[in-house]
């Protein structure tokens, strides 16, 4: 089997760098006796950061870059010289990723915006040369201190895809025809359950040159939530969806139940993903007369619905206005788009029914020192 582009989980090993030792130096010059200590610091170990980068997508390249080093410090040297620093690793990682500690599940940081940075270890400190502990009474401190020590840990990344839009459905029910009409993405498409076996992004473009951005998350069973089918892999992406849109086929057997079947998997996974708004979309109503969607809107659930057809285009643009409407809207409104407005397919987002809108550490020294004897 063909082995997938798209990853959304690694385990890494990170270790940042230590600190360089301070020196123990003195100053040692013809004709200057008694110099005193000139010893310099060490150098800041490099520490290990995790970035943003939009333009990732996925966590592919550290499937086989299991193991990431910062770069250890430097010692410090006579004459005040200071050691250099040790170099940093910058992991890029697309937005949405969430690092959590593999040992204790804690979590560690979230990832959402492009360039933004979080240090998962941070370097050890270089230690102080003799030349800081030079007293009145200790003129000629023969001591400097270690650096300190680096840091490790295993880290889990798990990638949680952002989008406005996420369609949620059982497998084969038009979701990836959906994303690959309404904007330039090329999902595989076929009839058989569990085609789509990774998700896929798409930017939607409406009208005026905006656009927004769609996600088509892999079929959900029943039992999803417990492992089945394919099990949590993908709920998770769902959880950084602004709006669910929920794609039934208009050939089911009882679109109400299948309604109530994603939404309780969805529960069952995560039960905050329930207070995010949802919109129904019956998808294959090219097969459809004027009859049949009376009966079928008769049997839906209470919530927004929109009748389509990715093959014909009934309804696409319908869709567009109803979600752009919800992405854009302060408070949740319900909106209705009946058979009627569907029929006429030219009418514009104003003869939609909407609801009227309300006014709305650092550590101290360790006191650990060493001669310069020792080195």
């Amino acid at each position: 089997m063909a082995e997938t582009n798209f990853v959304d989980y690694v385990k890494i090993f990170c270790r940042s760098g230590k600190g360089g030792r301070g020196s123990a130096h003195f100053r040692r010059e013809k004709y200057i006796p008694k110099g005193g200590p000139d010893g310099g610091d060490g150098g800041d170990g490099g520490s290990v950061i995790l970035r943003g980068n939009r333009n990732y997508w996925t966590l592919l390249h550290l499937r086989y870059q299991r193991h990431i080093f910062a770069g250890h410090g430097e010692p410090g040297g006579g004459a005040q010289r200071s050691g250099k620093k040790g170099e940093s690793r910058i992991i890029d990682v697309p937005c949405g990723t969430v690092a959590y500690d593999a040992h204790t599940g804690e979590f560690l940081c979230d990832i959402t915006d492009d360039g933004q940075e979080v240090t998962l270890l941070k370097g050890g400190r270089g230690g102080l040369g003799n030349q800081h502990f030079k007293t009145a009474t200790n003129q000629a401190p023969r001591y400097a201190q270690p650096g300190e020590p680096h840091e490790e840990r295993w880290v889990i990344l798990e990638l949680k895809l952002l989008a406005d839009v996420g369609l949620v459905g059982f497998p084969n029910a038009g979701k990836s025809t959906l994303l690959s009409v309404v904007s330039a993405a090329k999902p595989k498409i076929d009839n058989y359950p569990f085609t789509t076996l990774e998700p896929n992004l798409g930017i939607v473009e409406y009208r005026e040159g905006k656009s927004f951005v769609m996600a088509d998350i892999p079929g959900i069973i029943e039992g999803a939530s417990e492992g089945r089918g394919l099990g949590l892999r993908f709920l998770r992406h769902i959880e950084r969806n602004s709006l669910l849109l929920f794609v039934i086929p208009a050939d089911s057997k009882d679109i109400k139940e299948e309604y109530y079947i994603l939404l309780n998997e969805l529960k069952k996974y995560n039960p905050e993903m329930l207070d995010k708004s949802h919109i129904l979309a019956i998808s294959k109503s090219d097969m459809l007369d004027e009859e049949l969607m009376d009966a079928i809107t008769e049997e839906l659930p209470d919530l927004p619905y929109v009748f389509i057809s990715s093959v014909t285009g009934f309804g696409i643009q319908h869709l567009k206005d109803v979600l752009w409407r919800e992405l854009n809207s302060e408070n949740y409104i319900p909106i209705t788009v009946s058979r009627e407005s569907l029929v006429h397919r030219n009418l514009d987002i104003s003869q939609l029914e909407f609801e009227p809108e309300e006014d709305f550490e650092d550590e101290d020294d360790d006191d650990m020192f060493y001669d310069e004897d020792d080195f």
